[in-house]
């Protein structure tokens, strides 16, 4: 799910610094490779990266199988799950594959 530049590829190593540490609202997309649902929201959030970008939105993405800590800190349990972050604190989470507009609506609620 990797190719667009305004997308942060994230690990367990550098979640903290780039998430937790930074200020405005970012987008975390937790996925993983094999997760069909996650192929469908994967374009939506890289659109939302696009979309955004000019409003100081960051997007990033976590492969829960490769980062796991991350995953278990926040308490993944179903993929896709998408987490807000303001301020590098944790203010909401929509689980599942849902529409552009319902995760649009989510961006412009916290921005």
């Amino acid at each position: 799910m990797a190719g667009n530049d305004k997308v942060l590829e994230l690990t367990d190593k550098t979640f903290v610094d780039e998430i937790e540490k930074s200020k405005g609202l970012t987008m975390v997309d937790f996925w993983a490779e094999w997760c069909g649902p996650c192929r469908i929201v994967g374009p939506i959030v890289d659109q939302l990266a696009e979309d955004y970008a000019d409003q100081g939105v960051r997007v990033g993405k976590v492969d829960v199988d490769e980062n796991p800590e991350t995953a278990s800190r926040f308490g993944i349990r179903s993929i896709p799950s998408i987490l807000f972050f303001k301020d590098g604190e944790h203010v909401d989470t929509v689980i599942g594959a849902v529409p552009k507009p319902h995760l649009e609506e989510k961006v412009k609620e916290h921005l």
